[in-house]
């Protein structure tokens, strides 16, 4: 259980790539997995029932299939240089996803900006045509109608 809002959580949401709240991570300390299910408690239960336990990882080889293994062999066999260096790169990838992620955002918000304002300008270049005005003739009409009508039916009994 990690705040980060305060100084010290911070770092830590940070180098774990945690950008909303509350965001749940489990698996291997060092390559956590981001929680998708849902929030309420039978969701939660059936969760860590299903997969809160021992996974495959370094430390746990043995509970691994043989593609994982295969891959974790491999890594271990590098030099910490290569592995810093594959790391660096995969992390490049990452911040190139998201920051790819953020500029197609904003683009998106700029049209839908340009979009908003366009339909406003044509929503009351309608209502100044007299959209209005037409809504209330109309309303104004068949009450009249109405009360025309109320009269003729009723009018014969009067002198």
């Amino acid at each position: 259980d990690v705040d980060c809002t305060t100084s010290d959580g911070k770092p830590l949401c940070d180098s774990h790539g945690i950008r909303g709240f509350p965001t749940i991570k489990y698996g291997d300390p060092s390559d956590l997995q981001d929680y998708q299910g849902g929030r309420d408690y039978d969701s939660l239960k059936q969760f860590a029932d299903d997969n809160l336990r021992p996974v495959c990882s370094p430390t746990n080889i043995h509970l691994c299939d043989d593609d994982k293994r295969t891959k974790i062999e491999t890594y271990q066999a590098m030099s910490s240089n290569e592995l810093d260096s594959k790391i660096a790169a995969g992390e490049k990838k990452l911040e190139d996803a998201e920051e790819g992620f953020k500029e197609e955002v904003q683009k998106l918000q700029h049209a839908y900006e340009r979009l908003s304002n366009e339909k406003d300008e044509k929503m009351k270049a309608v209502e100044d045509a007299g959209l209005g005005l037409m809504k209330s003739c109309k309303v104004a009409k068949i009450k009249a109608d109405a009360k025309a009508k109320a009269d003729t039916a009723g009018g014969g009994d009067e002198l």
